[in-house]
């Protein structure tokens, strides 16, 4: 890292919770063949990708919790230069016109260019980075889309078998939860959300209005304005832990804390509904999702290959 950069300044702080993490020491933190990647290169992406928003994502943070995002993070970054190779070996490119749609689709999420250059910069990110990243990404994605293209068929027997199990199983379930986000806080910051998300749901169990409770105290802004209601969603809609409890939580009844990514939540789950529809009205919904679902396993055998192939592993930090 280059003395004086906002990476080597980032890298002088972890090292105080983590010594091999110094600036001035290569760190090798995983290894493939033909390379390696250092603590330094993963120190310098996460600073890029995050900019201003990175302090607060290590703020508090401890040993434990640091190397796992160091090896995270040259995780994959070797993935990513893996398939970056795949992807040239097979000829994948994107073309100029491509890339400018994809970049005009950003400036006008923004409200234009000039406003996605304002949020960069208010948020410390190099306009040369977001480019490299998203032409990057772009042929990752185009390389993968190829892979997953070749060879997925969806045999009849298994479109009918998953009619039939959509009729016996719940296919849509509707909750309403309370969220305490705990992304980008400390261990004593997530310990008292623990806290208090316990004493919400003992609250809720002895009888108090559970909407009243997630109007006043949930976080997650999707469902604010109508009191933590998530309507008739299907599954694989929402991330695990929260959908294992919207589909096995008797109706009526509430769940346990439930911890997921985003951070601890109590749904009360309010109604679930099976498949009524006829397979004819359904074939084609059902096919999709099974060749989807195909195709996701296919990539995710490719990419498992091409690693082990490299013979990708991370080293002792």
């Amino acid at each position: 890292l280059k003395e004086g950069t906002a990476a080597y300044v980032l890298a002088q702080e972890l090292a105080a919770v983590m010594p091999a993490l110094a600036p001035d020491k290569e760190t090798i933190v995983a290894e493939a063949k033909g390379m390696t990647i250092t603590a330094a290169e993963v120190i310098q992406a996460i600073k890029d990708n995050m900019g201003v928003r990175t302090a607060l994502f290590f703020k508090d943070i401890d040993a434990g919790r640091l190397k796992s995002v160091i090896e995270q993070g040259a995780s994959q970054l070797a993935e990513r230069r893996i398939l970056l190779a795949a992807a040239a070996k097979a000829k994948t490119a994107v073309t100029a016109e491509e890339f400018d749609a994809a970049m005009q689709a950003q400036y006008a999420r923004a409200g234009g260019e000039q406003g996605f250059l304002d949020t960069l910069q208010k948020a410390e990110i190099g306009i040369d980075h977001v480019k490299r990243s998203l032409r990057e990404t772009m042929v990752i994605n185009k390389y993968l889309e190829s892979v997953a293209a070749a060879g997925v068929k969806v045999a009849e027997e298994d479109i009918r078998k998953a009619y039939e199990e959509s009729k016996t199983a719940d296919k849509t379930a509707s909750v309403r939860h309370i969220l305490l986000l705990t992304q980008g806080k400390s261990e004593a910051e997530k310990s008292e959300a623990r806290k208090k998300i316990e004493d919400l749901l003992a609250r809720a169990k002895a009888g108090e209005d559970f909407e009243a409770l997630a109007k006043q105290y949930s976080e997650d802004p999707g469902v604010k304005d109508n009191n933590g209601l998530y309507a008739d969603f299907p599954r694989g809609q929402m991330v695990k832990p929260f959908e294992d409890a919207a589909f096995s939580v008797p109706v009526g009844q509430f769940s346990g804390v439930v911890e997921t990514d985003f951070g601890y939540h109590i749904l009360q789950v309010v109604d679930r509904k099976k498949e009524t529809r006829t397979l004819g009205e359904v074939r084609t919904e059902i096919e999709t999702r099974l060749r989807g679902e195909k195709q996701g396993t296919l990539v995710e055998d490719h990419i498992k290959a091409l690693k082990d192939k490299a013979k990708f592993k991370l080293t002792e930090l």
